[in-house]
């Protein structure tokens, strides 16, 4: 299309803006995710895309929300701004947990399933980088394409490893202040619990990227050769563990 603006600032690649929707590759858990999406905007969510099919090229179409994104390399988020999107996701989960499919779905990084019990459909990619912001709040979460069964906890761990933000070194005292902000806007658990949540979402994340390469997934493969992933991000998590005793030490 001759008005086609190629959205930069991911590392999976593809996506482009035209007029006042997006379009992205599809794979076999773009149904899955339009129907969650369908489900949540007739519950209510606000901050979420809609979604609009596929257009002539078989790319998704979703709407384009305004606002800016979060260079989390550059950026923390004001407190005001993570209060916001804390309690944007507990609305998230509170309302998804209504999403119970009849039957197995396709999602990207789990394949065909059904859900457990005791899961919900996380976003499964909530980080910092996938906010929405307009006048200086957060108002949307964008790129559901990662989207499948876990646990709750899960999505606020990911949420804090780039929004307090644990994968960079900052001030221990500052990341605990940071830390009991985001447990007491959610409201569900402590923060030593949400610690050790944050460990283990971050090496299944780098694992879940090693097998999306194996698979030959195209947005998996970019994040290698564009971030070296999946080895950043374990080195990440490690680097995160030497720190966390200074960190636990504050809260």
């Amino acid at each position: 299309m001759a008005d086609e603006e190629e959205l930069t600032g991911g590392a999976t690649g593809g996506a482009t803006r035209v007029g006042r929707t997006v379009r992205r590759p599809t794979g076999p858990w773009t149904p899955a995710v339009h129907e969650l999406l369908d489900f949540l905007h007739e519950a209510g969510l606000r901050g979420i895309p809609q979604a609009h099919g596929t257009d002539e090229q078989g790319r998704e179409v979703l709407t384009y929300v305004e606002g800016r994104g979060v260079p989390v390399d550059d950026e923390v988020v004001l407190p005001e701004v993570l209060q916001e999107a804390v309690a944007w996701l507990r609305d998230f989960h509170d309302l998804v947990d209504g999403f119970r499919p009849d039957g197995p779905r396709t999602w990207r990084q789990s394949g065909e399933v059904e859900l457990e019990p005791g899961q919900v459909i996380c976003h499964n990619d909530p980080g910092a980088y996938n906010w929405i912001i307009q006048s200086g709040h957060f108002v949307a979460m964008i790129d559901w394409d990662l989207a499948g069964p876990g646990d709750p906890i899960d999505d606020l761990a990911f949420m804090a490893w780039t929004a307090i933000p644990l994968y960079r070194e900052i001030d221990p005292a500052l990341a605990a202040e940071r830390i009991n902000l985001l447990v007491d806007a959610y409201g569900e658990w402590g923060p030593m619990t949400l610690l050790d949540a944050v460990e283990r979402r971050m090496r299944t994340a780098a694992d879940r990227i090693e097998a999306g390469i194996e698979r030959g997934d195209e947005g998996m493969l970019n994040l290698a050769r564009l971030r070296g992933e999946p080895q950043r991000t374990r080195e990440r998590v490690e680097a995160f563990a030497a720190r966390r005793p200074a960190i636990e030490a504050h809260l």
